[in-house]
């Protein structure tokens, strides 16, 4: 982004600090604000009219997330809590029009934003209708280490506060079965996993697993 508008946008913005635990902002509150994640990470959950809580999505820098007006909604439909210590970049809605009006690339951007979110939701709900819980859970942490995976010389490590019982709720299953494939993947060396810490190993053998192939384990 040019400087100038780099600046004008910073302008009519604030910088806050969110310490881990402490909402953003809670599901069916008045938005008021939309937000950039700068650092650190955020998950965002739905809780159904039953009372179970979905975690929707993962917030990684440099996303834009509670952009309420672009979807002509007046509330935020999700509740966003920091999973880590994080800095954001928040905005009045009252600036979003002219923001996008006077700035192409951050009206392109958002729209790109609101497409990947789209494309995403429409795969994890044709995943959930369709496939068994491990090729969900595999193509789960397939999409997180594209997302905010880091190469590291034994693998992708995913730099992620998620816990079991997240990733269960990522994919619609319970704890003790993600906690069960996961621990027969280590055995198999395609994931490494502990506390709050996961690891890829083997993508090629998480993604056969992620697409319903078989693979020959007898090498």
């Amino acid at each position: 982004m040019p400087t100038l508008e780099l600046e004008q946008l910073l302008m009519s913005g604030s910088v806050r600090q969110i310490y881990t635990g402490q909402k953003v902002f809670r599901q069916g509150q008045v938005a008021e604000e939309f937000f950039l994640l700068i650092d650190g990470r955020l998950k965002v959950t739905q809780t159904t009219a039953e009372g179970r809580h979905i975690l929707v999505r993962v917030v990684h820098p440099g996303d834009l997330f509670g952009f309420a007006p672009a979807l002509q909604r007046h509330d935020y439909p999700g509740t966003s809590v920091a999973a880590a210590k994080s800095l954001i970049l928040c905005w009045p809605n009252a600036v979003w029009t002219s923001m996008i009006e006077t700035n192409a690339r951050l009206a392109t951007n958002a729209m790109k934003a609101i497409g990947q979110r789209l494309q995403e939701a429409h795969a994890r709900i044709r995943e959930i209708s369709t496939e068994n819980v491990e090729r969900r859970l595999a193509h789960a942490i397939l999409r997180l280490a594209e997302q905010a995976g880091q190469e590291d010389g034994n693998g992708i490590r995913l730099d992620l506060i998620l816990t079991r019982l997240d990733l269960a709720a990522l994919t619609s299953t319970t704890q003790h079965s993600v906690s069960r494939l996961l621990s027969a993947w280590e055995s198999q060396g395609i994931v490494e996993s502990g506390r709050q810490k996961l690891r890829v190993l083997d993508k090629a053998r998480l993604q056969a697993l992620a697409d319903g192939q078989s693979w020959d384990n007898s090498d």
